[in-house]
């Protein structure tokens, strides 16, 4: 029996936004949503550290039901860290997804897969659910190595994982040449690798493949959601610039 995943829809608004900003675009994000939309996809946003707290207070004061996100996390709780986020402080805030492991994290502040997995262990010690990210560069795969590069990056995050938590993750499968590029994957290349993905996980947790969630992430839109929501492995998408306008993420939660 087809196990039913609920969708996921996560905004990743990188550097963007004053915590006044990040106010107004919550605001209008949630007069543009229902409650049929709310039952039928999951919604979150994951704004930068300096909006956690306005963003958490908008969201308890005026019960709007969309999940809070961060982007990254440090993974010890406490301790000399300059300029760190740690798990717990999250946590306090009523965080529930935290991004880990994303590509700019990898490719542009060094973060290895010993750290990633760090910080996936991290969050789920504190409650919180990891968004694992994982996907190749453009030199990766035109080298035809999308499948091995991916197959690592999924092992070595989810090292030492209980078997226990894996069905509550979310995975998303982002192309690094698809993310910020305009371009993006086609939906059907995207829906294999994701395929590729839930066999690993099932490799490493027998019996849990298909039941995490998986989402794409590259150059997400209005105009292109529907096609990848079809496809039957893919259960969302981790939107970047497009999220930062509340109309058209909206757009995007109403894919159907």
């Amino acid at each position: 029996m087809a196990v039913k995943r609920r969708p996921i829809i996560a905004g990743n608004w990188k550097m963007n936004l004053t915590h006044l900003e990040a106010i107004q675009v919550v605001q209008k994000l949630s007069y543009s949503l229902d409650k049929k939309d709310y039952d039928a996809t999951e919604v979150v946003v994951c704004p930068p550290f300096t909006a956690l707290r306005s963003i958490q207070t908008v969201l308890e004061a005026d019960r709007i039901p969309i999940r809070l996100g961060a982007q990254n996390c440090h993974w010890e709780e406490a301790g000399a860290f300059t300029g760190e986020v740690s798990p717990t402080m999250l946590a306090k805030l009523q965080v529930t997804y935290v991004i880990c492991g994303h590509s700019e994290r990898r490719h542009v502040f060094g973060e290895d897969y010993a750290t990633v997995n760090r910080k996936v262990l991290a969050v789920i010690a504190h409650g919180m659910t990891p968004i694992l990210c994982v996907g190749e560069t453009v030199e990766q795969r035109d080298a035809g190595e999308t499948e091995s590069v991916v197959r690592s990056q999924l092992s070595a995050g989810l090292q030492k994982v209980d078997a226990a938590a894996v069905p509550t993750l979310v995975v998303a499968y982002e192309p690094v040449w698809a993310i910020g590029t305009g371009r993006n994957a086609e939906p059907t290349d995207a829906n294999e690798v994701i395929a590729h993905i839930r066999a690993e996980v099932d490799s490493l947790f027998p019996g849990s493949g298909e039941e995490v969630r998986v989402q794409y992430g590259g150059s997400v839109k209005s105009g292109n959601i529907a096609s990848f929501m079809e496809q039957p492995g893919i259960d969302g998408a981790l939107v970047g610039g497009a999220s930062l306008d509340p109309e058209e993420f909206a757009r995007i939660v109403r894919y159907r």
